[in-house]
C-alpha cells in the first residue's frame, strides 16, 4: 500500500512539473514577444523566472528547467551564467537537442561562429527535425563569411515554410555579399519572393537584385536588345524599379533607355497604353528614389515641359481625374510632381482619390513632399531653402524603406551584454544622442526596437529632418525627435546630458559653428558611452578630384551641376580613379553625391573627437569592432590612440573602419 501511494505521489509530483514546464515556457514566449511593451517583458520573464526556481526547489535536476534558466540569464546579458547553466542541464541528461542548440546561440553571442557551428549540429544528430538548429547554421555559417553556404541554407527554411524574421534577416545579409556573374534562374526567384514581401527592407538587397537584373539582360554586351514590351512583363525587372536602388552603372544606363522609350512612344501616339502603366509608374518611383538623377537628353526635356504645359492646362479646365493619369505619370519619370508649376491644383484632391495603383506614385512624389516641407517649417534653417530653385533642393539621403529586423531589446540590456556595464543605478528611461542621423534609418530602429529609451537625432540636412520625422510619426513612435544642429545645441547648453551617444555622419565643413568634440564632453556624464567610427566613406580619389573641379569652377550644388559631374564619370567607367566611386550607394542618388562632393565630412571633427576620448583619465575604451563585426583587443587599440594624441601619424586610427565604444569615468 505504501509503495503505491507514493507511485501515486510521484505521478501527480511529475504532472505538476510538467504543467508548470508549460506555463514557464509559455511566460518565456511572452518575455520575448514583440508585440508587448518592455514592462510587460519584463514582468512575464520575473514570472517565468519564479516558476522555474519553485520547479527547482521540488526537482533540483529537472534538466529542462535549468536549461530554461540559462536562456533567461543569456536574454539578461549574463552568458557566463547561461553557459555554466546549458552544461549544468547537459550534465544531468545528455540527449537534448534544445540545449546545444541553446549552446550554439551563446556561442553566436560571444563571435565564435565556429564553436556555434559545431553545437548546431550537434543538436541536429539529436534531432533532425530541429529547425532552431538548422537556422542556427545558417547564422553561424554567415558568421564565418560563408554567405553561400548561409544563403541556401535559409532558402531551404523558407521553402519548408518558416517565415521567421531572423531567417529573412540573414537570408538579406547573405544577399548583400553574394556575387552574381552570370544569369540564374533560381537567384531571379529568391528575389521576386523577397521583393513581394512588403515587410522587408528592400534596401539591404539592390545590389544583390541590381546585379541579377545586370546578367539577365547581358548589359555588358554592346550588341544585347532591350524591348519595351519584354520590360513590361519582366517581374524581376518591375519589382527592382519599385522598391530598391540598384547601385549599377548599366542598370541605371538601361532604365534610362526604357524610360526615354517610353517618352518617345507617348510621343508618336499621344497617349500611355495600359501595358505601359505599371513600368511607368515603377520607374517614376524609382527616379524619386534616386533625386532625379537619370540623365535626360534635350529633346526629352522640351517633350516633358510640352506634357506639363498640357496638365496644367487640363487642370486649369478642371477635366477628370482620370484624364490626367498618363501624363502624371510620364511626368513623374521626370521631376517630382511637387515641384511643377501646377503643384498647387493638384492638392484639391486627397491621396485615397487616386486609383490605388497611382497611390505609391502619388505619395513619394507629390503628398509625402508637402507633409515634409510643412515640418521644416518649424526649423530656421528653413531660411536657406527659399533661395533655391525647387529642384535643387537637396534630397533626403540615404534612401531606405523599411527599417532593418533587429531583436526587440533594451538598451540597459546591450549595455550589460555587450559591454560589460553594471546597469543597476540607471534610471527606467535612458536617452540617445545621435550625431549625424542622415535620414533616420538607424535612429528609428533604436527607437523602436529598444523599449527603455528616448531618441534625439541631429542631422545638419533639413531634408533628412523632415523625411524622419515623417517616417516617425508613420511608424507611431513618439520617443524619438529630429533636429538640426543649432536645436540640439541649445538642449545641451542647458545642461541636459545623455546616456549614449551615437556618432553617424561627421558634420561638413561648413558647419563652423559645431564643435562635435565639445558638445559630445558637455552632454556626457560619468558612465556615458560614446559609440564611433573611424572611417570617413567619401573619400575615394575619386571623391576628391571632384571637389577639386568644384573648387576650381566655383560650381554651386544644382541639380544640373550635380548630373553633369555624374556624367562625366559614368562616361569613364574603365578608369581606375572613379572604379571606387562607382561602387558606392551614394552615387546613385543626387543625395549621396550632393553629401560626398559639396557636404563632405570634415575629418577635422573626427580627429578632435579621438583627441578628446584618447584621454585615459576621463574616458575608457571598452570595446572595439572591425568592419566584420568581430572584437578586437582593446590594448592594442588604446597604445594607437595614445600614439596619434601625441602626433604619431603612422599608427593613426583614422580610416581603420574600426568601431569603438568608449565609457566616460567622470
Amino acid at each position: 500500500m505504501h509503495a503505491q501511494h507514493h507511485s501515486q505521489t510521484s505521478a501527480i509530483n511529475q504532472a505538476d512539473i510538467a504543467r508548470n514546464l508549460l506555463q514557464a515556457n509559455e511566460a518565456y514566449r511572452e518575455s520575448n514577444s514583440p508585440n508587448r511593451s518592455h514592462r510587460d517583458r519584463l514582468a512575464a520573464r520575473q514570472e517565468c523566472r519564479q516558476m522555474l526556481e519553485s520547479i527547482l526547489r521540488v526537482a533540483p535536476e529537472q534538466a529542462v528547467a535549468i536549461g530554461l534558466l540559462g536562456r533567461l540569464a543569456m536574454d539578461d546579458g549574463d552568458l557566463e551564467r547561461a553557459h555554466t547553466l546549458f552544461w549544468q542541464s547537459l550534465d544531468i541528461d545528455d540527449q537534448q537537442p534544445q540545449q546545444y542548440t541553446n549552446l550554439g546561440y551563446w556561442a553566436l553571442a560571444t563571435e565564435r561562429p565556429v564553436l556555434a557551428e559545431q553545437y548546431f549540429l550537434e543538436a541536429l544528430e539529436l534531432d533532425r527535425q530541429s529547425a532552431a538548429a538548422f537556422c542556427g547554421v545558417a547564422h553561424a555559417k554567415r558568421g564565418q563569411g560563408k554567405f553561400d553556404s548561409a544563403y541556401l541554407h535559409y532558402r531551404k527554411l523558407l521553402q519548408l515554410g518558416l517565415n521567421w524574421p531572423s531567417v529573412f534577416s540573414g537570408m538579406l545579409a547573405c544577399a548583400e555579399n553574394l556575387a552574381v556573374d552570370k544569369a540564374n534562374h533560381e537567384l531571379a526567384v529568391d528575389a521576386i519572393a523577397l521583393l513581394n514581401r512588403d515587410e522587408l527592407p528592400h534596401q539591404q538587397i539592390g545590389r544583390f537584385v541590381g546585379a541579377i537584373v545586370h546578367a539577365q539582360y547581358d548589359l555588358d554586351n554592346p550588341q544585347a536588345e532591350v524591348f519595351l514590351d519584354a520590360a513590361c512583363e519582366d517581374e524581376l525587372l518591375l519589382l527592382a524599379l519599385e522598391k530598391t536602388l540598384m547601385p549599377h552603372a548599366a542598370v541605371e544606363e538601361l532604365v534610362t533607355l526604357l524610360r526615354r522609350g517610353i517618352l518617345a512612344e507617348v510621343a508618336q501616339t499621344s497617349q500611355l497604353r495600359d501595358e505601359l502603366h505599371r513600368l511607368t509608374l515603377a520607374i517614376a518611383r524609382y527616379s524619386d528614389r534616386t533625386g532625379y538623377a537619370l540623365t535626360a537628353g534635350d529633346d526629352e526635356e522640351r517633350l516633358i515641359t510640352a506634357i506639363n504645359d498640357s496638365i496644367s492646362a487640363q487642370l486649369t479646365m478642371n477635366e477628370p481625374l482620370d484624364d490626367l493619369l498618363g501624363s502624371l505619370m510620364v511626368s513623374a519619370m521626370y521631376g517630382a510632381l511637387f515641384h511643377q508649376r501646377f503643384a498647387f491644383q493638384l492638392g484639391q484632391w486627397s491621396l485615397v482619390d487616386w486609383p490605388m495603383a497611382i497611390q505609391p506614385l502619388m505619395a513619394a512624389s507629390y503628398y509625402d513632399r508637402a507633409t515634409e516641407e510643412a515640418i521644416k517649417q518649424n526649423f530656421d534653417e528653413k531660411a536657406e531653402e527659399l533661395c533655391l530653385d525647387k529642384a535643387d533642393v537637396p534630397q533626403a539621403w540615404p534612401s531606405w524603406s523599411k527599417l532593418a529586423y533587429r531583436a526587440q531589446s533594451s538598451l540597459k540590456t546591450l549595455m550589460a551584454a555587450e559591454l560589460g556595464l553594471d546597469t543597476s543605478d540607471l534610471p527606467e528611461t535612458l536617452r540617445i544622442l545621435i550625431c549625424g542621423a542622415e535620414s533616420g534609418q538607424r535612429a528609428l530602429e533604436l527607437a523602436h526596437y529598444l523599449d527603455d529609451v528616448e531618441v534625439i537625432a541631429v542631422d545638419e540636412s533639413l531634408p533628412n529632418i523632415a523625411k524622419a520625422t515623417r517616417r516617425a510619426e508613420e511608424l507611431g513612435l513618439g520617443n524619438i525627435v529630429f533636429w538640426p544642429w543649432s536645436v540640439a545645441q541649445r538642449f545641451v547648453a542647458d545642461n541636459q546630458t545623455v546616456h549614449w551617444i551615437e556618432v553617424g555622419r561627421l558634420p561638413s565643413a561648413a558647419m563652423t559653428q559645431v564643435s562635435l568634440a565639445a558638445l559630445i564632453n558637455s552632454a556626457t556624464a560619468n558612465g556615458s558611452v560614446v559609440h564611433m567610427h573611424t572611417h570617413n566613406e567619401d573619400q575615394t580619389r575619386g571623391d576628391r578630384q571632384i571637389r577639386k573641379l568644384i573648387d576650381e569652377h566655383n560650381l554651386l550644388p544644382t541639380r544640373g551641376n550635380l548630373r553633369r559631374l555624374r556624367r562625366m564619370v559614368l562616361n569613364n567607367p574603365q578608369d581606375p580613379m572613379w572604379r571606387e566611386l562607382l561602387g558606392s550607394e551614394d552615387f546613385y542618388g543626387l543625395g549621396g553625391c550632393q553629401d560626398r562632393w559639396f557636404r563632405p565630412q570634415d575629418p577635422r571633427q573626427l580627429k578632435s573627437l579621438m583627441g578628446l576620448v584618447s584621454n585615459e583619465v576621463d574616458w575608457k575604451l571598452l570595446k572595439a569592432r572591425d568592419t566584420d563585426g568581430h572584437t578586437l583587443a582593446t590594448a592594442p587599440v588604446q597604445r594607437q590612440l595614445q600614439a596619434e594624441a601625441l602626433g604619431n601619424e603612422v599608427l593613426s586610427l583614422m580610416g581603420q573602419a574600426l568601431s569603438l565604444y568608449f565609457v566616460k569615468r567622470r
